[in-house]
């Protein structure tokens, strides 16, 4: 079997000549969990050549109910060579850089450094992921952003837009606000869901890194909100527009 054979199917849809772009691309995934993990494994299922993916958190049990990577077997494993491993096992031939830390400050402006083709944001932490999405935009670097899929069931209310016309979605709003007064008014691919978040399903936790509070989730919905990530990344890669 050629090593290429695996990809036939995404030929047969894109053509030999736009799936050579996405050989060539390099695309950066910051955050591993419900998300990150499966827009990350989309990427890598589409054929993207090269890929850097971040996150310095280990496998928690109550990752299992949402999370690609989250098992019995691998629970409090590094989700970056957790995460690594099962890319590698899908793709031997992907050019992939691992990286186990948290990414914040000069970390994330030393990283960004490199002339990614597309970056998607999918960290949980708001001031992190404020200055990831302002390098990025700094940097003229092409990225998506997720917003929260804690607290929502309903799929259909999830939507793709520019940052600038999101709403219903506290996140957003918060990363609106936070952008504005950086400079930043548009220019950020955001996937969020206007389904509005039950009070009942928010619980404040402690002894939590880089956590106030617990929301409630539902094994469907993040896996969705990557998948919609990858999606913008192949069609703005390949140079695509979604239909109306």
């Amino acid at each position: 079997m050629n090593q290429t054979d695996w990809l036939s199917r995404t030929e047969l849809l894109v053509g030999k000549e736009k799936l050579e772009l996405l050989k060539n691309a390099h695309v950066l995934v910051v955050g591993l969990g419900g998300v990150g993990a499966y827009a990350a494994e989309m990427i890598c299922r589409a054929g993207v050549g090269r890929m850097t993916i971040v996150d310095g958190d280990t496998i928690h049990p109550s990752n299992r109910n949402r999370q690609l990577i989250a098992l019995c077997s691998t629970q409090d494993k590094p989700k970056a060579s957790q995460m690594a491993s099962r890319l590698k096992d899908i793709n031997p031939d992907l050019d992939l850089f691992a990286i186990d830390k948290y990414l914040r400050d000069e970390a994330t402006v030393e990283l960004l450094k490199q002339p990614f083709d597309y970056v998607i944001d999918a960290i949980d932490t708001l001031s992190p992921k404020i200055y990831l999405i302002y390098h990025c935009v700094k940097n003229k670097l092409r990225i998506v952003s997720s917003m929260g899929s804690g607290g929502k069931f309903d799929p259909e209310q999830i939507h793709i837009d520019d940052i600038s016309n999101s709403y219903n979605c506290k996140l957003a709003y918060l990363l609106r606000k936070r952008l504005h007064k950086l400079g930043v008014q548009s220019g950020v691919k955001v996937v969020y869901s206007t389904e509005q978040v039950a009070k009942e399903t928010i619980t404040l936790c402690e002894n939590e890194r880089n956590k106030k509070s617990i929301i409630g989730t539902i094994s469907y919905m993040p896996p969705i909100f990557g998948c919609f990530m990858a999606s913008v990344v192949i069609h703005d890669l390949l140079g695509q527009k979604f239909s109306n």
